[in-house]
């Protein structure tokens, strides 16, 4: 029988994953010929031989790929043979152009597999207790990339030539080791180092690892650098550490990740269902939010929230560190106060040198700053909080409207906003846009987050062969983001594209559940700036294939002193008293008004008082300021230290009662949803003395009802529901399921997170559209 060629392009997470060496193994047991290699989409595979056993090959080839790819698409195209002798990987970096745009997907950092588990737990083992071991199933990759192909002297490991056995390993297609780009061991690799604050080496190597250990145990704080930067890390048990860590990092409230040596220490302090123990040994190996069992969990850790963060080891180095101190300690990122996380050890001296006093350094650079992952469990689904580690940079492939043609102007650079900032590329495809998503960033508010985005964008955009064609940012012209992108625009004389900002959390929605308008969006969270000029924030968004409409809003409220308003609760509360009583509110002596009133000096009660009674006092529709205000009201959060302390207070409430009660509410003839009735329900409930979670249950039941009752009007079935607000177990879980129960279709976030961490792919989509629209 004569042979014949196939000719196999592949998409997906194919790079970094030992995909090329399992093609070769797989052509090997067949008897086929050809080639395989990576391109600047994927792998490309040639291949020849008996029509059966290329049938073969194409149902194993899906069927028994390896466990850390994920193949999206499959273009075959069947040639003639041309009789090649063997099968043989040939080098990519042979077929890659520096001007080349790329569109292969870059792996994010892998959990440390069970294998290399073994390596490391193994006394007769050349990699017994190295703490850089890895393989083509685990281990760095986006944190260590400096450019594609990813291939060794593309990453921060070509400093590092391998040793005679490790080049044995790279170079056998029959190893698990083959082509895995970090690949090294103690005689040729990464090694550790304890250093003190003044960079006197204290230990080397394995000794400096069970140094570590002493100083944790001894009540330390300790600056460890891990897989995308640094940790600061305690004793979990020790709560005077634990004061001083909080002391010195300027984090008086905000909650800490915990990290926990086997997931049994972990179950005695939290509630884990079957789902979130698969997240916690997933490749991901994220912070997933878990219910706290009471009082296992010091308050210190997470006061005044019913969750905490928790993890479990992910790198050999994490493995070694907890299996000596079989306790679980703190691991909260290294750095200062609203700026990124520190990568080098030379900054990490600088930025943490008044917070930690040892440092556990290595000398494998971090090409890629990358946080750890945050994720949540939503009923029986996961919900991103934070993409990072093992998660980013997250490729997302949205399918053009029917009506549009993919054109090299919708190469789009979107700058998201100014909290929780990611950036997003887009390249047009045949018949989609990808996205490309990156890692957290931060907020925007200080030079050194500015610069830590400017030069992720720099480097995705090297990596990728990127250049724009148009540049999106936020609506709001105050945004650090919003001025970088006008910076850009000019400078680049590029068309920029202002995105409203609630718009581009639908659109975000959309692209995680790859959703065609029209589409009933419902945007909660904390700010953004309206096309009227107001701060918007609990909006109604109906979304079409031209654009969106605000079908209704919440009744707006005085925003008292802009910024401070959102770190200070109580003047949300006094803002929503003013609405309920006007002026009769500076008389009423109901004990919860004059709590209120009494939490502010009498200087700056007269001041508030003069801005109430203004007319021209910015006002916003904000769901995440009345959660502040009803907050303060139930007096659990007058003052907040960290943004959505109120919010993850009152939620926390609802886990201590039920009841399936709620407060009565109006809509008026202009489609305000008017709360004023629900924030004097509120307040009779404190007269007569109803226990605050009850109270607080209520609420949430209320805006439920609000999302059902808007949802009849409009009558989409597709229903997203997206903004920081929604990152709210209970709000969500409670809203579809009261969706679905009147039969619509509800979706939440899963992928892109539902917070401001998403805005850059929403920008990406409004920004393609604007383009077509403009001929």
């Amino acid at each position: 029988m004569s042979s014949q060629r196939l000719c196999l392009k592949i998409k997906g997470t194919v790079q970094g994953v030992g995909f090329r060496p399992f093609i070769y193994r797989l052509a090997k047991e067949l008897g086929l010929k050809g080639w395989v290699k990576n391109d600047v989409a994927g792998v490309v595979i040639e291949i020849e031989g008996d029509i059966n056993q290329l049938n073969l090959f194409q149902a194993q080839l899906i069927s028994e790929q390896p466990a850390r790819s994920h193949i999206h698409s499959i273009m075959s195209e069947w040639r003639d043979a041309v009789n090649d002798q063997d099968f043989q990987i040939l080098a990519s970096s042979q077929y890659f152009r520096d001007d080349e745009i790329k569109t292969a997907i870059i792996l994010p950092d892998l959990a440390t597999c069970e294998d290399c588990l073994q390596d490391i737990r193994d006394s007769q083992n050349r990699r017994d207790r190295y703490a850089f071991t890895n393989c083509t199933n685990c281990g760095p990759r986006y944190s260590i990339m400096t450019g594609l192909p990813y291939d060794r002297h593309n990453t921060t490991m070509r400093h590092f030539v391998m040793c005679a056995d490790c080049a044995a390993e790279y170079d056998n297609p029959l190893d698990r080791r083959f082509h895995a780009q970090p690949n090294a061991c103690p005689r040729c690799g990464p090694q550790l180092e304890l250093w003190d604050r003044d960079q006197q080496v204290m230990a080397t190597g394995d000794r400096a690892l069970m140094e570590t250990v002493r100083a944790i145990q001894k009540g330390q704080i300790l600056a460890i650098k891990g897989l995308g930067g640094f940790h600061l890390v305690v004793d979990a048990t020790n709560l005077k550490v634990i004061a001083k860590l909080r002391e010195r990092k300027h984090r008086p409230h905000k909650p800490l990740a915990l990290m926990y040596p086997n997931l049994e220490l972990l179950a005695q302090d939290c509630e884990v269902s079957e789902l979130e123990v698969q997240l916690l040994r997933s490749v991901v190996a994220p912070i997933v939010l878990l219910k706290k069992r009471q009082p296992s969990v010091h308050p210190c850790i997470a006061d005044q929230n019913a969750y905490i963060g928790a993890m479990l080891p992910y790198t050999p180095l994490h493995h070694l560190l907890m299996a000596e101190l079989q306790t679980p300690i703190v691991a909260t990122s290294g750095n200062r106060a609203e700026e990124p996380i520190c990568i080098d050890n030379q900054e990490a001296i600088a930025n943490l040198g008044e917070i930690a006093d040892l440092f556990l350094v290595h000398n494998r650079d971090i090409a890629q700053p990358v946080d750890d992952s945050i994720v949540r469990m939503i009923g029986d689904q996961s919900m991103v909080i934070r993409s990072a580690r093992g998660l980013a940079p997250l490729a997302i492939d949205y399918p053009l409207y029917p009506q549009f043609l993919p054109t090299t102007n919708s190469r789009i650079l979107a700058v998201g906003g100014h909290l929780k900032n990611t950036i997003a590329l887009s390249f047009p495809q045949e018949t989609e846009q990808s996205i490309i998503l990156s890692q957290h960033i931060g907020d925007l508010g200080t030079t050194a987050t500015l610069e830590h985005c400017q030069q992720i964008r720099q480097q995705l955009s090297d990596a990728y062969g990127f250049v724009p064609r148009a540049i999106a940012c936020d609506l709001h012209p105050d945004y650090i983001s919003s001025q970088y992108a006008q910076q850009l625009s000019q400078a680049w004389q590029l068309p920029l594209i202002p995105v409203q900002h609630h718009y581009a959390h639908v659109l975000a929605n959309m692209a995680d559940h790859q959703l065609q308008p029209d589409v009933f969006g419902i945007a909660w969270d904390g700010s953004g700036y309206g096309t009227d000029g107001t701060i918007w924030g609990g909006e109604f968004l109906k979304v079409t294939e031209t654009g969106f409409e605000r079908v209704a809003h919440l009744r707006r409220f005085k925003l008292l002193g802009g910024e401070r308003a959102v770190k200070e609760p109580r003047r949300m509360a006094l803002s929503l008293l003013w609405e309920v009583y006007g002026d009769r509110l500076w008389s009423i002596e109901s004990e919860v008004v004059r709590s209120v009133r009494q939490s502010f000096s009498q200087s700056e009660l007269a001041i508030l008082s003069t801005l109430l009674s203004k007319q021209d006092v910015m006002q916003t529709s904000s769901m995440g300021r009345l959660f502040d205000g009803v907050a303060a009201l139930l007096g659990i959060c007058k003052i907040a230290s960290f943004e959505g302390q109120a919010a993850l207070a009152l939620e926390s409430l609802c886990d201590r009662t039920e009841t399936t009660d709620f407060y009565q509410f109006d809509v008026k003839k202009n489609s305000e949803l008017d709360w004023t009735g629900v924030i004097s329900s509120i307040l009779e409930d404190r007269l007569n003395h109803v226990d605050i979670a009850t109270i607080a249950v209520k609420f949430h039941n209320t805006l439920v009802e609000m999302i059902a009752y808007m949802a009849m009007q409009v009558g989409l079935e597709q229903v997203v529901l997206t903004g920081g607000c929604f990152q709210n177990r209970y709000l969500m879980e409670k809203a579809i399921a009261k969706l679905t129960q009147l039969g619509f279709c509800p979706y939440g976030h899963r992928r892109i997170p539902a917070n401001d961490a998403g805005l850059a792919v929403g920008q990406v989509i409004a920004a393609m559209m604007a383009l077509h629209h403009r001929g």
